[in-house]
């Protein structure tokens, strides 16, 4: 398996823009960011738990 040509990526781009639409993409974007935002958060809050509660 090769990787994807110029052409691939323009079908997928293609794709995307009629299953969500110009209009509504950036708010799907902008939700992925706030979900990876978050993940981010909650990993940052699991690592200070962690060595709070590391037993000596």
């Amino acid at each position: 398996m090769g990787s994807f040509s110029l052409m691939h990526w323009l079908v997928v781009l293609a794709l995307v823009l009629l299953l969500f639409g110009a209009g509504k993409l950036p708010a799907v974007m902008g939700d992925l960011a706030k979900g990876i935002k978050s993940f981010k958060s909650g990993m940052k809050d699991n690592d200070a738990e962690a060595v709070e509660h590391k037993p000596s």
